[in-house]
C-alpha cells in the first residue's frame, strides 16, 4: 500500500448563501491537511489495512507457534483500568496476536477453502462494516443494501438453476426465495424448520406434539453434524436415520428400504452436493426421482456448501444435475468464493413457502421489504450480503467459470502426484476440489488387517499432530469410511485432505507438501 500523501485535495461546491449566480455554480479546490495522529481516523485506519494485507500475502501460515496454555497466557488479561489509546491497541494487536494467527491464504495452508482474499469480497467486507446497514428493515435501516442482497439471492438461484420471478414482480421479500445467513449451519438448521412445518403445518404456533414423526434420512459416516444439531434446536430430539453408502454417496437400495420400513415419519431426506469430508457429489436427480416416487410430501434438502461451486462452469454443471428439483439447497459463499467469513445462503424452490417459518414483532417493520420477517435466529445483521455481490460482479460468469475449473484442474493434479508415489493411497476419485488419501506405513499389504488398519491411523494421526506443531504446512484430518475398499472396505480410516481453493497455490506447492509428508513419515516411523 503507498504512503499517504500529506495533503487530499477536494473538489468542493460553493455554499449559496451570499453568492452571485456566476460563484453558485463555480467550483474551488480546497488543500484539506491530512490527520497525522496516530490516533486519526484516517490514519490509523490506513495502517489497520496495511496490516491486514501485508498478513493475507505473507506466504508462512504462521508467524509464531505456541502451545495453548501460552497463549491463554499470554492474551487472557484483566482490562486495564486506564484507556488506552486506539494505535496503541494496534501495535499490541500486531505484536502479540496477530504472529498467533493462522493465514488461511498461504498457499501453504491446504486443508480448507476459506482463504478470504478475493479483492472484490474484501472491499465489500470492508464497506458493509464501514456503511453500518442493519438488514431487519429496508426503509430506514437498509434502503439499498435490501435491494443489493436480494440481486444476490436472484444470481444464486439462477445458478442453482431455480427460476427467478422478473424484477419488476419482485413486491416482497415473500417474492425472493431465500435469505442470507452467517453460515451452513444456520442455513441447514432452517432448512429443517421448513422440512418441519411442511410435514405438520402450525407446529411454529402449536409445538411439536409427536418428535418421532419428524424423521429425517442422512447418508452414514459423510453426514453434516449440522443437521442432527438443527434437530435439537428446533425441538425435534437428535433423530436421524442413517443409511448406508455406496462410493461415498447413497446405496440406492438401502435408501429404498429406509423410506419403506419408516413410510409416514419422514419428514426430510438430506443429499450432499459435496460432502464435508470428500466432496462428492451425490447422484441428486436420482435421489429426488427414489423419494418422490416413494412420498411426494418428504422435503428433500441439498447441502450445497461445497457443491456450488460446480455451478459456476458449463463444463461443470452436469456433476450438480438435479439440485434444482430440491426443496430447499445451501450455499456457502465463505467456503468457495474467497469471501470472507461469514457467508451463507438458503435459497428455496418455492418462495412461498418462507412464509411458514416467518415471525412478527412490532420491533420490526411489517414492510414489504423487510427481511427480519423471514431470518429465523437472526435479529440484527450486518450487510453480509455486499461483499459477495462485489465479489461476483468483479468476476462475472466468465471468471467464476475460471475460478472452478482451475481448482478442479489442480486437484486433478496433485492426485497424478499421490497414485505415482508407493505410499499414498488416495481414498476416492475427486468430483470437486477435495481430496483424502492416507500414508501407507512401511509393510502393510492391502487389503489391510485390524492389526495394520490400527497402523495406518496412528500414522496419520501422528502426521497431522507434527504438521500442527510445525505450523509450516496445514491438511486437514477426519474420519472416513473406506467406502471404495482402497484399504479395506468398510474400515474407518484416518484420513488426510488436500483441497485445492486457493489461487495462489502452484503444482511446486503439491510436490513439495508431498516430500514434507515423506519426512514427517520418517520420523514418525521411527518413534512408533
Amino acid at each position: 500500500m503507498t504512503t499517504p500523501q500529506h495533503h487530499t485535495h477536494v473538489a468542493c461546491s460553493m455554499g449559496y448563501e451570499q453568492q452571485s449566480p456566476a460563484e453558485v455554480t463555480s467550483h474551488v479546490e480546497l488543500v484539506v491537511p491530512r490527520q497525522t495522529s496516530p490516533n486519526a481516523p484516517t490514519t490509523l485506519l490506513h495502517r489497520v489495512l496495511d496490516i491486514g494485507l501485508s498478513f493475507k500475502q505473507q506466504t508462512d501460515i504462521f508467524a509464531k507457534r505456541l502451545s495453548p496454555s501460552q497463549i491463554r497466557d499470554r492474551l487472557v488479561t484483566d482490562l486495564p483500568v486506564a484507556s488506552t489509546p486506539a494505535a496503541e491497541v494496534v501495535q499490541l494487536f500486531e505484536n502479540e496476536v496477530l504472529p498467533l494467527c493462522k493465514n488461511e491464504a498461504s498457499p501453504q495452508f491446504l486443508g480448507f477453502g476459506d482463504t478470504g482474499d478475493d479483492l472484490g469480497a474484501l472491499s465489500g467486507a470492508i464497506l458493509a462494516i464501514l456503511t453500518q446497514q442493519n438488514m431487519i428493515n429496508q426503509s430506514f435501516d437498509s434502503p439499498s443494501a435490501t435491494f443489493i442482497e436480494i440481486a444476490v439471492l436472484r444470481w444464486l438461484r439462477s445458478l442453482l438453476g431455480y427460476s427467478n420471478p422478473p424484477v419488476a414482480d419482485v413486491a416482497t421479500v415473500w417474492d425472493v426465495g431465500g435469505m442470507v445467513t452467517h453460515g451452513g449451519t444456520t442455513s441447514n438448521t432452517i432448512a429443517m424448520m421448513l422440512a418441519r412445518e411442511a410435514m405438520a403445518p402450525g407446529t411454529m404456533q402449536n409445538g411439536v406434539v409427536d418428535a418421532g414423526q419428524f424423521g429425517v434420512i442422512v447418508p452414514r459416516g459423510i453426514g453434516h453434524y449440522s443437521i442432527k444439531s438443527a434437530l435439537t434446536w428446533i425441538g425435534l430430539g437428535a433423530r436421524v436415520i442413517e443409511v448406508d453408502t455406496h462410493e461415498f454417496r447413497y446405496d440406492t437400495d438401502a435408501l429404498a428400504q429406509a423410506l419403506h420400513d419408516n413410510a409416514g415419519q419422514i419428514m426430510a431426506v438430506v443429499a450432499y452436493a459435496g460432502d464435508s469430508r470428500t466432496q462428492t457429489v451425490e447422484h441428486l436427480r436420482a435421489v429426488h426421482d427414489l423419494v418422490r416416487s416413494a412420498d411426494p410430501s418428504i422435503w428433500l434438502h441439498a447441502d450445497a456448501c461445497w457443491g456450488l461451486v460446480a455451478t459456476f462452469s458449463p463444463r461443470l454443471r452436469d456433476r450438480v444435475d438435479g439440485i434444482e428439483l430440491f426443496d430447499s439447497v445451501t450455499v456457502d459463499p465463505h467456503k468457495v468464493m474467497a469471501v470472507p467469513y461469514g457467508l451463507s445462503a438458503l435459497l428455496v424452490r418455492c418462495p412461498e413457502v418462507l412464509r411458514t417459518i416467518s415471525s412478527y414483532s412490532d420491533l420490526i417493520m411489517q414492510e414489504d421489504f423487510a427481511f427480519g420477517q423471514v431470518t429465523p435466529f437472526i435479529g440484527t445483521k450486518g450487510w453480509l450480503s455486499l461483499k459477495l455481490w462485489m465479489m461476483m460482479l468483479t468476476a462475472g460468469r466468465t471468471g467464476l467459470a475460471e475460478l472452478a475449473e482451475h481448482r478442479i484442474e489442480h486437484v486433478q493434479r496433485f492426485s497424478r502426484l499421490l497414485d505415482k508415489h508407493p505410499r499414498f493411497i488416495r481414498l476416492h476419485d475427486p468430483d470437486l476440489a477435495a481430496v483424502a488419501f492416507v500414508y501407507l506405513p512401511t509393510g502393510v499389504t492391502l487389503p489391510a488387517s485390524n492389526e495394520d488398519i490400527g497402523r495406518v491411523n496412528n500414522l496419520n494421526r501422528r502426521l497431522h499432530e507434527r504438521m500442527l506443531e510445525d505450523g509450516r504446512w496445514y491438511l486437514h484430518r477426519f474420519s472416513l469410511p473406506d467406502d471404495l475398499g482402497r484399504i479395506r472396505r468398510g474400515a474407518l480410516l484416518q484420513s488426510l485432505r488436500f483441497m485445492a481453493n486457493n489461487p495462489n497455490l502452484s503444482e511446486a506447492h503439491m510436490v513439495d507438501v508431498l516430500v514434507y509428508l515423506d519426512q514427517l513419515a520418517l520420523e514418525a516411523e521411527g518413534s512408533l
